[in-house]
């Protein structure tokens, strides 16, 4: 049971970084579809800062896959790892996943917000716009480096 958990663990952190990335780039992503409309209605050029916003969730599935390859570094190196530590690889990917998962998210929901901001503001604030994303980013850092932190430990 415990190398059954261990091994799930490696997929669950992975797949709920990439969930996590996927709603908050849908997010952004429908944001910046209605504010290019916009611009295009009024026949303005299109704004390219809104892909900057768009893509920043997409660095949370890069926190859980390198979570992921450092558990399955330790499954090939030494399976025993796996079987002895389950538990604690299940909690880590559990933990990782959602760390990574709703970082991004709302970092997408932050970054949807400031495509209208942007859209209505005519392009105002934009660096107070990644500072705030950025602050949603820390949160999925630090869920990765004190994960990090654990696995390397075992």
């Amino acid at each position: 049971m415990e190398t059954f958990l261990g091994q799930t663990a490696l997929g669950i952190v992975l797949g709920l970084g990439a969930l996590g990335s996927a709603l908050g780039i849908g997010a952004a992503g429908r944001a910046a579809a209605g504010a290019w409309g916009k611009e295009a209605k009024a026949g303005e050029r299109l704004s390219f800062t809104y892909m900057v916003l768009l893509g920043m969730p997409l660095t949370q599935t890069i926190y859980a896959f390198i979570l992921m390859y450092v558990g399955l570094s330790g499954l090939v190196l030494e399976p025993e790892t796996v079987s002895r530590y389950g538990g604690l690889l299940m909690g880590v990917g559990v933990a990782g996943g959602l760390a990574e998962m709703f970082s991004a998210w709302m970092q997408g929901m932050i970054g949807a917000s400031a495509i209208r901001a942007l859209s209505e503001g005519e392009g105002k604030g934009f660096v107070f716009m990644i500072i705030a994303m950025g602050i949603a980013e820390t949160v999925g850092m630090f869920g990765f480096v004190f994960l990090y932190l654990q696995l390397t430990t075992l």
